[in-house]
């Protein structure tokens, strides 16, 4: 009798010393989904499942392939905890977005599902981490989606391969590929894991014909390039991009926009790396390529490779040819105060900053002087950038949506708080994120903390909802909150500051101007339109040409 009872009793103190609740196995709910039966945990009216493989990510050998169908199993698979994070290199020492990663692995294309207990054909949004497309992953703290599953909502956070391994392109692969192409590989994860969802979240009490794709930064990017991509039609209907840019990508193989060809980004790579061959390159390790490349110099990019990527992003939006979906999008007021990095340096004067915009901008120097003036450069070499990225960005979403006929949202996050503020850090990149979380308690370590204030809740309880509503049914509202209005003709938006408030004409001009520039850059065809702004920017050819 003794040798029965004392493993359960062992069982329950090592899930007492590691904080976990003592659970009894029979308790744990399991779900029978096409895949599989999966175990996880019921707590607070939520069944949370993680670590769930969409999947198989082909490595060794095999490495730099579209991502495999993940293999059914037999028996009940245990979904209690994170699967590993895609291989990625070291944050910087005291990143504010730096999270404690616990294991690495390129067998990493796992999801997670957060569902309210007694859902059925509840909305799905799936979260696409950000990271600049080089690290991140969906274990960490602030993207738990317990609080927007209590709204209702089914939850869903991805891992995707990321960096050299996600996204390497050379003229081998390309050459044993079916389709002639490569690169990408991150981007098909993410398709690989909407079409699991649309085979499998039914079982989980989602709705596959209400999923909407949600990401922030790098994850934004990726929402923009599913809603480009002919492998994501039919996977979503509804798309969340916070703080996305519209930036240029190179062409798989040819060089134009002032990018090399991503073959050529790739075969210089494999040389600086001492890879004569794909066997080479595909026998290193994943660690040490990962971090090698990097220090070589790989900037990680999607390719426009006429297969799962047809064109530049602003070519297909101005075609109309993405997504006809509902779209929520919008920026933070202090993007660049944490990205110092996107920041021209600052003119030692306020007559030689003049002098150089207007060497660079001609005719346009007067409309670029007026939104960024040359009385407050420490604020202005901030402003731009912010603006050419994430402003121009988010409205030319909300408004390219709005002429297929589709609803657009804008917002725009100028909310701060003491310890962000004392860090000189009011509204930066990714702060929105804990409040549309409800996340304020699990924030990176080095992250200025949230207070625990009504102010900071309350405004928290409008994301959430608003975000909510959105992925409910395309209307983003939310309780004792004022009313979003669509962009529509008026240019409609909501700010985020002490609360919600509704406008019109978020920075009249803004637009205007970064679509003139970004127009002339296009017609150039040899310059990118990614961070070269302000002091930086390549002088423009004059005259306007016609853009659509």
């Amino acid at each position: 009798m003794r040798r029965r009872v004392l493993p359960s009793v062992f069982a329950l103190a090592l899930a007492a010393l590691a904080g976990a609740p003592a659970v009894a196995l029979a308790d744990q709910p399991v779900v029978h989904a096409p895949v599989g039966a999966v175990r996880g945990v019921e707590a607070e009216g939520l069944r949370v499942f993680k670590g769930i493989p969409y999947a198989a990510a082909p490595m060794g050998a095999l490495r730099w392939k579209p991502p495999a169908r993940a293999p059914g199993w037999s028996g009940v698979r245990d979904a209690q905890d994170f699967g590993p994070a895609c291989w990625q290199p070291k944050p910087r020492t005291g990143s504010i977005y730096a999270s404690p990663l616990k294991a690495f692995s390129e067998d990493c294309l796992s999801l997670n599902i957060w569902t309210p207990a007694t859902a059925s054909k509840a909305p799905v949004l799936v979260w696409i981490h950000g990271g600049s497309l080089i690290g991140g992953s969906s274990s960490e703290g602030l993207y738990d989606g317990a609080a927007l599953a209590r709204q209702g909502i089914v939850v869903v956070s991805i891992n995707y391969r990321l960096g050299v391994l996600g996204y390497l392109a050379h003229p081998k692969l390309s050459a044993e590929s079916p389709d002639h192409v490569s690169g990408n590989y991150g981007l098909l994860d993410q398709v690989a894991a909407l079409e699991w969802m649309r085979d499998n979240i039914t079982a989980f009490g989602g709705d596959p014909a209400n999923v909407t794709i949600a990401g922030e930064s790098a994850g934004a990017l990726s929402v923009m390039y599913l809603m480009a991509s002919p492998r994501g039609r039919g996977l979503f209907s509804k798309a969340i991009a916070q703080s996305a840019y519209m930036i240029s990508t190179p062409h798989l193989s040819e060089p134009r926009h002032g990018h090399p060809s991503a073959e050529a980004i790739g075969s210089a790579t494999a040389a600086k790396l001492g890879a004569k061959t794909l066997a080479d390159l595909r026998a290193m390790d994943a660690e040490t390529i990962t971090t090698s490349a990097l220090m070589a110099g790989f900037q990680t990019f999607a390719a426009v490779d006429g297969k799962v990527l047809l064109k530049q992003l602003v070519d297909t939006f101005d075609a109309g040819e993405q997504a006809r979906v509902p779209i929520l999008a919008g920026f933070n007021s202090g993007e660049i105060r944490s990205l110092r990095i996107l920041a021209p340096p600052p003119p030692a004067d306020a007559a030689t900053y003049e002098k150089e915009i207007r060497t660079r901008y001609g005719d346009l120097a007067d409309d670029f002087l007026k939104l960024y003036p040359s009385d407050d450069l420490a604020e202005s070499v901030l402003l731009a950038p912010r603006d050419a990225l994430y402003g121009w960005t988010a409205e030319r979403l909300v408004a390219k949506q709005t002429k297929l006929g589709a609803p657009g949202y804008l917002y725009y996050f100028d909310h701060s708080y003491p310890a962000a503020d004392a860090a000189g850090l009011h509204g930066f990149h990714a702060s929105e994120l804990p409040y549309v979380f409800g996340t304020a308690k699990t924030t990176p370590p080095a992250w200025p903390k949230v207070p625990d204030t009504p102010v900071e809740a309350k405004l928290s309880a409008a994301m959430i909802g608003y975000w909510t509503g959105f992925a409910r049914d395309g209307v983003p509202t939310a309780a004792d909150a004022p009313a979003w209005t669509p962009y529509g003709t008026d240019r409609g938006y909501l700010a985020f500051a002490e609360d919600a408030r509704p406008g019109t004409h978020l920075r009249p001009g803004m637009y205007e101007l970064n679509e003139a520039v970004v127009c002339r850059r296009r017609a150039q065809g040899d310059t990118s339109w990614n961070w070269n702004v302000g002091v930086v920017s390549p002088p423009l050819p004059p005259g306007v040409p016609k853009c659509r």
